[in-house]
């Protein structure tokens, strides 16, 4: 499983690697026009230093304004995060937040997933992640599932 991991963080590198050194000349200039302000900077930190798990979402956990959004809260549902160990930003809210979490990570969709402020990746990262098993033993490893109830506590 270990492998595994490490596949999708050098994919996960590489992408970002190739997201910073665009070979189309208008994203070039498009990323040395936009620059993310000290304030949506420390905004976005902040999000980040609430919860260990946070994701940047269209809408929220109990309504998501897109598919992608909500496939990833499904996901997050499956894999048994606990909800006090969770937090959702809707980015629909927040103009300067939706453009700055773009530039923040390097990544150019919505949702966006960190773990321990460490970003994780979008819906098609988490579904290949969940697929593979990867997912679940990141959560497990970070200490952000339910935990586990013993066996005496259930017998009751």
């Amino acid at each position: 499983m270990a492998s595994l991991f490490r596949t999708s963080s050098l994919f996960l590198r590489t992408s970002r690697a190739a997201l910073r050194a665009p070979t189309n000349p208008r994203v070039a200039v498009y990323n040395q026009m936009r620059c993310l302000s000290t304030e949506v900077k420390r905004t976005i930190e902040a999000v980040l230093s609430t919860a260990p798990v946070v994701l940047f979402m269209k809408g929220t956990p109990d309504m998501p304004q897109c598919g992608f959004s909500k496939a990833t809260i499904q996901i997050l549902g499956l894999q048994g995060v606990d909800p006090e160990k969770f937090t959702a930003f809707n980015i629909l809210e927040d103009e300067e937040v939706r453009q700055g979490i773009k530039e923040f990570s390097n990544w150019p969709t919505i949702p966006q997933l960190y773990i321990n402020k460490e970003f994780i990746g979008g819906c098609d990262i988490l579904v290949n992640m969940h697929s593979s098993g990867e997912l679940a033993e990141l959560l497990e490893k970070e200490g952000v599932l339910v935990p586990a109830v013993p066996e005496a506590e259930e017998q009751k």
